[in-house]
This record gives C-alpha cells, structure tokens and sequence, in this order.
C-alpha cells in the first residue's frame, strides 16, 4: 500500500503525494479495494488555494499515527474539486444537509458503493466546544462500521434516495419584466447601504449580481439598481479584498466591511471582476473603474498566465503556511522601504495603523480615497519592488476549461472597449490553446497541466463559459471560426446535458459521464455561474449572433430561463446570471452589424450596447449577423436590432449613440 498521488496533474492531489496516507485517486480502484478489505472510504475533498485544507493536512494527515490509522481502518480517497466538480456537487449536497452547512476541507465517509453515511468540513487535531477532534471521528466511524455495518449501508442507502426524490428539475416559472424588478426590490432588502454588497461577513463579491443590476438599469433607467452596482464596486475597489498595488482580487471578505480578504485570488473571480468594471465604465466613465479594469486585466496576465497561453487556477490564500504574509503591512515596514515622509503618508493613504487590521498588528491595503499622480506612481512602484522581495504565495497552475471561458470573455471585452490589443491577444492566446488540447472528438476536457490534458471529462460549466467566450472573441475579432467552434459546443451541450422530457433543464454531467451515486445538476450561482445558466447565455448570445441554429438556441434560452424562474424569485442573490440573462432577453439582446471600416462606429457601439447584446463589425456579408446588411450610399452603417425589431441603419456617431440610448 502506497500514496498513489504522484502521477496526478493535480496541484492540490501533488500537495499531498508525500503524506504518510495511502491516498488514492478517485476511481473505481480505491472502490474495489474497500469492498475487498470491506471497509469505509474516508474521502477528502478541497483545492490547492484553500488555507484550512493546509491547516487540516499539516495537523493530521501529515501526522504518522493518525495517517497510519486512517490507512488501517480507511481506503482514503483525495479529491481535487476543481478538477472533479461533479464529485464535489453530489458529496457537497450530502454534507449541507447533514451539517446545515459546507466548504472545504470537505470529509465524507462512505460505503464501498460510493454512498455516503457520514460527513463533516474541517476537523481539529484536537476536540473544541462542539466539534469532536478528528480522531475521535476515526475512531466512532471505524467502531460504527465494525459494529453496525449493515445499519450504515442501510442509512447510505436511503441518503442516496433522498438525494435523488430532491433531484427533479425545478418547474418553469415565467420571468417576466414584473419578476425582474421585484428581484431588485428583494435585493435591496439584503443590501448593506453603509458598505455596499449583500448580506454580513463573511462578503463575497457579487459579480453576476452587478451584472444583472447594471443590465437591468440600462433596460428600464433604475436608479437603485444603478446605485447599488456602484456602490458595491467602489466599495470592494477602496476595500483590501482589492489588490491595491498589483490589481486583482481576493476570493471574499472575512468581514462585513471588505477589509480583510481570504487571500486566495481566484482565476473565476477575477474573470467576473473584470467583466462587471468593464460594463460599469460603459456606464460611468469613472478613472476608479478604468484603473480596476486595468489592474485586474495585468494581474490575469502577469500572475495567471501560463507558459502555453492559457490562465492558471489560483493563488495560494497562504505563503509558507502563514496566511496573507506576502500582502500585510506595518507602518514601520512602510517607512523602511519608503523613507519617513513617504511612509507616514503611505499609512494614512493605506488606513495602516498601529493596531492593525489584520493579525499580529499588520494591516491590509485599502485605498478609500485615491491620490494619483507622480507620488503615488512613486510609492506603488517602491512597494511592489519591496513585496516581490518577499516569499510569494503558491500558484495552482493547471487550466481549468470554465474559468478560462470567463476569462476570455473578460478580456476579450475589455480590451476592445479600452482599445488594448494585449489583452484581446491573449485572449486568443487561451482560446487557442483550448480547443487545441481540451477539445478532444468534439468532447471538452475539464483540465490541463503544463501542457498535458487531464482525464477529467468536461462538465456543463466548462461547455457554457467556453462557448460565452469564443462568441465574445467572434465579436471583438470579427473571425467566424470562434462562432463555429461555440456552436459546436452548444450543440454537444444541448445533446448531452439536457434532462429528457424536461424542457429548460440540464445536467450537470454528460449522458456518458462517469455514474456517481446520482447525477448532479444544481441551477444556483454561487461563486461562479451554474452550468445551466451559463450554457443559457452562451445559447442566448449566439442566438444574435445570426448562425443557422439561430431560432433553436433562442427557444432553448428561453426554456432555460424559464427553469430558473422559483430561484430568481426566491433567493436573487444565488440567481445573478440567470437575472443577467433574463435581462438580455428582454432587452432584445441587442445587436449592432457594422459594415464598412469605420472604428468611430465600432468604438461608440461597443460603448452603447446593452449587457448582453452583441456588436459584429466587418465588410458586408463577412459574418452571419452582417449577412444582407450593404453599406449605405457606399460608406459605414450600422445596424441597431432589438429581438426582431431593427431601425433604419445610421452613418453617424451621434445617430448610433442616439439609436442605442433608446
């Protein structure tokens, strides 16, 4: 009996190949091997970011006795849920109704069928009030099963079936233009008026949520709509959840007030981040927004970038096991690299204090009140300088299909609204590299590592945020061959993910996807949009965009929305991309054809559109949306359609903005 961790492209799995536990692998081996032994599998779930992964390893299962009595008593099975989200979903649904609660470190036991009978988060080395030591936990687990055996297959047995009575698709409700804004009017009642965002601590980023404020202004002129997007961007902006010397964002607030982050800087995050600033300077031409836009769009680049050209996973919450210390402050350490003067100004501009922030009197970085000029260059520069010096937290490099997807689209649009072809480059860069060597017979792969293809089947997520991607490049690119390679997508999605009988609602996994102990399929955004509602915008978007299928995947869109339709009514805040893209649908989208060179026109259309609507430029005919659409009088026109709808086309800047504002 080994670790047989070695062999995994898995970051998070290689994090644990030394340990003294005989992990496997998920696979059909480690099943086989405990029904032989005829023990539980112990299975461990969590990612290569994740701080109290770190803490629950270095405690327990880098300790020798505990790994020797999980390897006794245990098959113990290491899972990556970013490279396995299907596993996550079906175990993460187990633990959340016996818990009232999930997250990760996530601990299951199960029986040699894969059914689970018993399941918790993190345990400590030793017991605290109300949380029993984990090898306590051990222990009652392997005198249950010694004792009570065919009771615990017996109580698996019935989890199983519970899961799967819960598991029928929601039933379609409309979401009408009267649903949507009594989404906002629920929103506003879990709004924080004093420090933006929804909800207390800990405060996630509500990108998809923003996003569905700003469309959802734009179609019918909402003033709180528009001042609750702002006011929550311009708070998580000035807050140190934001990066204010290097740009990009952590995973969320610890507190209420975005002071302190989780420290973990998440590739999906950081997509959505920069796509939500993106369309908010569409709408507010505010240098806070363009100076977020910019940071975040550098940091994928720099931080994320991978050597093939596509966007790492994460980076680590920790730096040599201590949480943050690569981004804390003391005022003391400010006047050591900056000088007296510098540094006393720097802790005032930064809110660094004496008592701290943070821990052990450390601060993190906030900036309520940006200076910019010649001082404040000098000061950011000297910092980052200063911080490289610094241990570096660890990077989770393998390429993860859906959060490139998002990534893609990010930049693709920020760089033809802010005019940088570097972003638009790589951008295609990803793109390329995906559907070189993710895509394998017309079948997405979930994951790659240093060039290599993981074994990992793509879910849901990864066809509908590639494909959201390809048709964002299509538009800023003007190249049919992204709208051909996401209509193939959309076609494998809808003949592979869809429930029978069940109009709107999809799978999370393929039809010939591995058989779990039941197949999961959850329509919720959480912290990166659902499977569904991702596959419902990229179905939505291409719809605009004029290919042959055009009609198909508009009646699949709005099927799917119409699945959605008890979430967004009941709980907004976990409904954000499916409230975008109702918003969208009701908008039209949108669609601008540009014919003839003129970039005037394509620069005030891609600046006037709605969220969600779509902007194609080229010479007539070039693309299916320019298709029958000449010049006019033998110069640039544009082309201004909402739904079915389309006005005269116009020739002038001023007659295009005017089209768009109405």
């Amino acid at each position: 009996m080994t670790n047989r961790l070695a062999s995994s492209t898995s970051p998070y799995l290689l994090q644990h190949a030394d340990n003294p536990v005989h992990w496997h692998p998920w696979s059909a081996e480690a099943f086989e091997e405990a029904k032989r032994r005829d023990v539980p599998v112990l299975l461990s779930i969590g990612y290569a970011a994740c701080h109290w992964c770190h803490v629950m390893a270095h405690e327990s299962f880098e300790d020798e006795a505990t790994a020797a009595y999980m390897n006794e008593h245990f098959v113990n099975v290491k899972v990556d849920r970013e490279e396995r989200p299907d596993v996550d979903a079906v175990y993460m649904e187990v633990t959340q109704a016996m818990t009232g609660h999930g997250g990760w470190p996530m601990t299951c036991f199960l029986t040699p069928a894969a059914e689970p009978f018993y399941s918790g988060t993190y345990f400590p080395p030793q017991p605290r009030p109300g949380m029993p030591s984990f090898s306590q936990v051990l222990e009652s687990i392997t005198a249950a099963w010694t004792d009570q055996g065919d009771e615990l297959r017996a109580s698996a047995a019935a989890i199983v079936a519970e899961l799967a009575q819960r598991a029928a698709p929601l039933q379609s409700s409309t979401v009408d233009t009267d649903a949507l804004a009594g989404a906002v009017v629920s929103l506003l009642g879990e709004y924080d008026r004093k420090r933006g965002g929804f909800g207390g601590a800990p405060k996630f980023p509500p990108s998809m949520v923003v996003e569905f404020l700003l469309r959802h202004h734009e179609r019918t002129g909402s003033i709180q709509a528009l001042s609750m997007a702002r006011a929550t961007c311009d708070a998580m902006a000035a807050g140190g959840l934001h990066d204010q010397l290097a740009g990009g964002f952590s995973r969320y607030s610890v507190d209420a007030s975005w002071t302190v982050p989780h420290f973990e800087k998440m590739l999906y995050d950081n997509g959505l981040l920069l796509r939500a600033y993106t369309h908010l300077s569409r709408r507010d031409d505010n240098p806070r927004y363009r100076e977020v836009v910019h940071g975040t769009a550098e940091f994928l680049l720099r931080d994320l970038g991978t050597p093939q050209g596509a966007f790492a996973a994460s980076l680590d919450a920790d730096t040599d096991g201590e949480e943050g210390l690569t981004y804390v402050w003391t005022p003391a350490q400010l006047v050591d690299v900056l000088g007296q003067e510098d540094g006393e100004w720097a802790a005032a501009l930064f809110a660094v204090t004496p008592e701290g922030t943070f821990e052990h009197g450390t601060s993190t970085l906030r900036l309520p009140s940006p200076e910019p000029g010649d001082r404040w260059d000098r000061v950011r520069s000297a910092l980052l300088d200063a911080r490289a010096k610094r241990a570096q937290p660890g990077r989770d490099d393998k390429v993860v299909t859906a959060w490139n997807g998002l990534a893609i689209s990010a930049l693709a649009e920020a760089g033809a609204l802010f005019d940088e072809p570097r972003w638009v480059g790589a951008a295609v860069r990803a793109a390329d590299l995906l559907l070189g060597l993710h895509v394998v017979d017309g079948r997405l792969l979930r994951t790659s590592r240093d060039g290599v293809a993981g074994t990992a089947a793509g879910v849901l997520e990864d066809y509908g945020c590639l494909a959201d991607g390809l048709l964002a490049l299509h538009q800023v690119t003007g190249e049919e061959r992204w709208l051909d390679a996401a209509c193939g997508l959309l076609d494998t999605a809808l003949a592979r993910f869809a429930v029978p009988d069940a109009a709107g609602a999809y799978y999370d996994t393929a039809d010939d996807a591995e058989a779990l102990v039941r197949r999961p399929s959850d329509p919720t955004d959480n912290a990166s949009p659902s499977g569904a509602s991702s596959l419902a915008a990229a179905l939505l978007t291409a719809s605009a965009l004029g290919p042959d299928r055009a009609a198909l995947y508009r009646t699949a869109a709005e099927h799917a929305v119409a699945r959605s339709g008890l979430l967004t009514a009941r709980a907004p805040r976990f409904a954000g991309h499916w409230l975008a893209v109702a918003e969208a649908l009701h908008a039209g989208p949108v669609q601008v054809a540009l014919v003839g060179a003129s970039p005037e026109l394509v620069a005030a259309a891609r600046a006037g559109v709605h969220g969600g609507g779509v902007v194609v430029a080229g010479e007539p005919d070039s693309a299916p949306l320019l298709a029958d659409r000449p010049l006019v009088d033998g110069g640039p026109a544009a082309y201004v359609c909402r739904g079915y709808v389309c006005d005269r086309p116009v020739t002038s800047v001023d007659d295009l903005v005017e089209a768009l504002r109405r």
